[in-house]
């Protein structure tokens, strides 16, 4: 076996390279509604680590972070998008971020709340995406407030809303897009995480595999790759990552 088939055998086992897709956030992929195709800043990655590899890709897709998690790290896909994290990081060898993004909280116009560091009180309750990486990070850092789990990232304002809960936790873009659905609302100052969204593979890999997919992220950052695919994809609020090291 020469070096590029030994290459694409730790990549893709099964012979077709299996990508397992994030909904949940729609910064990095959505679905077209004319089509239901799945496309975004994720999809364009893995198309062309596809190409560069030699492999027909597969997307596997799902509608939370969790369920990606799972996937990759149980080695039902051969790679992934994730939010960098600690837990996260037992199953799964992560590259350098690709694209950082902003975590906010989402709370009632009529809120006592005014700042971030205001949430974090005995009988606040917290509304987050189950298994997101704002879900892993808040239940670290809150100490006193409550925290209470939505199915996915893009129900947490409703589940919010249902429940008269007092904040809501995500994605700030996915948060804004949230308030044109439910007026009355307004987001806090600033943020509360930067979220690094970073590319995974199961931590059994060769160390091979690993070595190419962390320098095919850096390349991406460096020639331009990611921030006109966030530029194609209309995305704002979102910035490219610095080189690891940088």
């Amino acid at each position: 076996m020469n070096t590029a088939d030994t290459l694409r055998a730790a990549f893709a086992p099964t012979g077709r390279l299996r990508a397992s897709i994030n909904l949940g956030n729609p910064i990095l992929a959505n679905r077209r509604p004319d089509t239901g195709e799945p496309f975004g800043v994720s999809v364009d990655l893995a198309h062309e680590l596809a190409q560069r590899l030699g492999l027909p890709l597969d997307l596997v897709v799902f509608d939370a972070a969790g369920k990606s998690v799972e996937a990759v790290t149980a080695e039902q896909a051969d790679f992934g998008f994730f939010a960098v994290d600690p837990v996260r990081g037992q199953g799964i060898a992560f590259t350098a971020p690709y694209v950082l993004i902003e975590g906010s909280y989402l709370v009632r116009d009529a809120s006592p709340l005014q700042s971030n560091d205001e949430v974090d009180r005995s009988g606040t309750r917290v509304v987050v995406g189950k298994g997101s990486a704002y879900d892993l990070y808040l239940t670290r850092e809150l100490k006193a407030a409550s925290i209470e789990r939505a199915p996915t990232s893009p129900t947490v304002v409703d589940v919010f809303v249902e429940t008269q809960a007092d904040v809501a936790a995500g994605v700030k873009q996915q948060l804004e897009a949230d308030q044109k659905r439910f007026p009355g609302h307004r987001l806090l100052p600033g943020r509360f995480m930067v979220i690094q969204q970073a590319m995974g593979l199961p931590k059994g890999r060769s160390a091979e595999a690993v070595v190419y997919l962390r320098s095919f992220v850096e390349e991406m950052k460096a020639s331009g790759f990611v921030v006109q695919a966030l530029q194609r994809h209309g995305i704002e609020g979102a910035s490219v990552a610095p080189a690891a090291g940088a």
